[in-house]
């Protein structure tokens, strides 16, 4: 069976950190408006799917939005959103960094390693 590159895909697809409130969330919204499919993550579950929700009910059905849990200061929960992109779209083509986080120092080394067992070759420190 032939499998086909995404990388050529005219689709454009993005992770948007902390996008369940506020300024995240109206950007969210842009981009799908845009044609972007959004994969809107936060620490909370509950908050994220009601995030994600409240977006389709704003725009109409549309597969633009889809929501996935991250902690950006948990490895394994970073491994767990680069597998999930990388197994569901194949590539990523816009990061946005908007969670909140106060007092945290991030183990680069750590966090190359969830990447590299993600597979996430699209991660560089």
């Amino acid at each position: 069976m032939e499998q086909v590159s995404n990388f050529l895909s005219t689709t454009r697809y993005a992770i948007f950190t902390g996008g369940n409130k506020g300024i995240g969330f109206e950007i969210c919204k842009q981009l799908a408006s845009q044609g972007v499919r959004v994969v809107l993550t936060a620490r909370d579950e509950k908050r994220g799917l009601e995030a994600v929700e409240k977006l389709l009910k704003e725009s109409g059905p549309t597969d633009h939005f889809v929501f996935h849990q991250l902690d950006v200061v948990d490895p394994s929960s970073v491994a767990s959103v680069a597998d999930f992109v990388n197994t569901k779209f194949g590539k990523l083509d816009i990061l946005i960094n908007n969670a909140g986080v106060g007092g945290v120092i991030l183990d680069a080394d750590a966090f190359a390693r969830a990447a590299e067992l993600a597979g996430g070759g699209w991660v560089s420190t």
